[in-house]
């Protein structure tokens, strides 16, 4: 079976998020079981010259974009066993960040998705299935349907779509779309891309896609409500039946303790190595050097999705606490703002990091006792599965992925590998941190929690064999 996977980033090749994880890892988890999985991607600039220098041409041609007619190259590289096809237009592509121009993301991906399906019509051998990962992709699904929808070549293309987070659509006017793709007002009925007066490409996905997944269980449920819905949550009731939750893996072979390059000292059973990288962290950030001194670790976009207007109200109380701890990321500069502060007046309790770096990241990971995440909402979340395979023992909101992935530690039998708490309330956090610390001080309690995370799979090989199966489902 020959698969194609329509992404915007993926792993080892560009990332900015966990989409760049899933795309990376899940084709390689694929192969595995037999199915032949290229990954097409635009060909930015921030992609490694390794990955590109290399590259071949194996396509030039010319892409209708409206009254356009713009150039594109398609290139093939390898990296880690799986094939890609980058997707060659400088102007679009070679810019100094991935996304976060305006409008002109409209023109950007309509332009990947119309060069997807001319790459297809293209291919001596197209593939039986278009697996197309959020908004970026969602026209590729709408375009097979109706532009494509009489090419021979094309007809026996299945597609699916998945939605990593719905709560980015891609909208934009309708005029916009109308002019890019050539289409008219009878694509923007309710049945079509029509979103509130605008369009939306993650609408178009979901609406002619032959199939839908998402990446978690929990979430392909909480989507079909209106409170988490984003406005689409009655599309997706329409389209319940052809909707699973599959959850997210992660690589192990890459996020392994053991054999991982960026940590002081390589564990992978042992609480008392994992320490060691504890002090390792502690003497590179200048915190006070103890073993025992419980910490907790958060690496995250820091936005409102993630809890940090949770995390912001309950500080001054968590750094009352006996602990430490420890962020990495970036995002909205209020919650910058707070945490510089909270650092500058709790310089031997809180460090943080703005920024991205994937070897701190891991020596967070390998360092913390604890993984916060108060995630308002999570479609799958991968921090909480590498937390656990670290030996760090997550904190999280019931949502989503995070509800599907950790089990709260009930005292009374024994039971769960992880603390948990509904309400989006930062007292029900702060109860939650403390009700973790008691525990901690208690090394028999503390040590069987932590076996409870270390030993569920957390590879690709359910969840491939899951999409292998609505693959087949499908080529029938």
């Amino acid at each position: 079976m020959k698969v194609w996977f329509a992404a915007s980033e993926a792993v080892p090749l560009v990332k900015t998020g966990g989409l760049a994880d899933v795309a990376g890892a899940l084709p390689k988890a694929l192969g595995k079981l037999g199915v032949d999985v290229t990954v097409v991607l635009p060909k930015y600039g921030a992609i490694p010259e390794a990955f590109t220098k290399d590259a071949a041409t194996l396509d030039t041609f010319e892409v209708q974009l409206g009254w356009r007619r713009q150039y594109c190259g398609v290139l093939e590289t390898h990296a880690d066993g799986v094939r890609y096809l980058l997707i060659d237009n400088e102007s679009y592509f070679k810019r100094h960040y991935l996304y976060g121009y305006g409008d002109q993301e409209a023109e950007r991906f309509a332009f990947f998705c119309l060069a997807v399906c001319e790459a297809l019509v293209r291919s001596k051998t197209p593939p039986d299935i278009v697996h197309c990962h959020d908004w970026q992709t969602g026209l590729i699904p709408m375009l097979l349907r109706t532009r494509y929808a009489y090419d021979p070549g094309l007809k026996p293309v299945r597609t699916v779509f998945t939605v990593h987070n719905l709560q980015y659509q891609g909208v934009f006017s309708r005029e916009l779309l109308k002019d890019l793709l050539s289409i008219g007002d009878d694509l923007f009925g309710e049945d079509g891309l029509e979103f509130y007066g605008a369009g939306s490409c993650m609408k178009a996905g979901l609406r002619y896609a032959d199939k839908l997944t998402t990446v978690s269980p929990a979430y392909a449920q909480e989507i079909q409500t209106e409170a988490y819905g984003e406005k689409l949550d009655g599309v997706l009731r329409q389209r319940a039946g052809d909707l699973t939750g599959i959850l997210n893996g992660i690589d192990t072979d890459s996020y392994d303790p053991q054999r991982d390059p960026n940590l002081a000292v390589p564990y992978r059973h042992s609480l008392a190595k994992k320490r060691k990288n504890k002090s390792a962290l502690q003497r590179e950030f200048g915190l006070p050097e103890s073993e025992r001194t419980p910490m907790i670790g958060i690496v995250s976009r820091l936005a409102g999705q993630k809890g940090f207007d949770l995390i912001g109200e309950a500080l001054p109380e968590l750094l009352a606490e006996d602990l430490q701890m420890v962020v990495l990321g970036s995002g909205d500069p209020h919650f910058e703002a707070m945490l510089r502060d909270a650092s500058g007046r709790h310089p031997d309790k809180l460090f943080v990091w703005f920024g991205f770096n994937e070897g701190l990241a891991r020596r967070i990971y390998a360092a913390s006792d604890m993984f916060l995440m108060p995630s308002r909402f999570e479609p799958c979340g991968l921090s909480q599965l590498i937390a656990m395979r670290y030996l760090a023992v997550p904190i999280v909101r019931e949502t989503g992925g995070l509800r599907d992935t950790v089990e709260p530690y009930n005292e009374f039998d024994g039971t769960g590998n992880g603390f948990s708490f509904g309400p989006a309330a930062s007292r029900d956090m702060v109860f939650t941190v403390r009700r973790a610390l008691a525990f901690y001080k208690d090394e028999a309690v503390w040590e069987r929690i932590v076996k409870a995370g270390a030993s569920r799979d957390y590879s690709w090989k359910t969840s491939a064999d899951a999409y292998r199966r609505i693959y087949r489902e499908l080529a029938q």
